[in-house]
This record gives C-alpha cells, structure tokens and sequence, in this order.
C-alpha cells in the first residue's frame, strides 16, 4: 500500500466530517480543569453533531486505529473508544 500523502488527507473522509467548520473545543477537553457537568454538556453537543455525520464510521475507525487518547471521535469520548478496544480485544 502506497503511503498516505496531504493529498490523500484533502479527498478523504474528514473533508465530508459533520465537525469539519465547527467549534473544534466542543471535540476537545479544554487546558483548564473541567467539571463533571460542563464535560457531559460539551460532548453531548459534540455527540449530536456525530449523529447526523455520515462519516461517523471512518472517523471512529480512525480514532480506533491510531488510539487517539483524546476527544470525541465518531461519537464516542475518550473512555467509551477504551472500551470498545477491550471489548474488540476480548472478542479477538
């Protein structure tokens, strides 16, 4: 498999991404602690976003593969894509 170039990046899935335009610190934790309430608001409204994305599935492969440790990616947070690797690990 030939390697990926910024030209591959500029035709794939991310220039379809729903989240593509938006605010990205709906996505990411911010440098400051954050409550428990103002971490649920923020991805909830990054979630919603996910949901009407029709790239949700490329993007959470992508988040998967690399193990992007932070942020919301195809719809799950952080904890939610540690799981769902386990999950995929145990099931082998």
């Amino acid at each position: 498999m030939p390697a990926r170039t910024r030209g591959d990046w500029t035709r794939g899935w991310q220039m379809r991404a729903a989240c593509r335009g938006e605010d990205s610190s709906l996505f990411f934790a911010p440098s400051y602690f954050e409550k428990r309430e103002e971490k649920g608001s923020r991805e909830a409204k990054a979630k919603r976003i996910c949901s009407r994305c029709s790239v949700r599935e490329p993007c959470l492969e992508y988040a998967m593969r690399t193990r992007d440790p932070h942020g919301v990616w195809g719809g799950l947070n952080e904890l939610e894509r540690r799981r769902l690797l386990r999950s995929r690990e145990l099931a082998g």
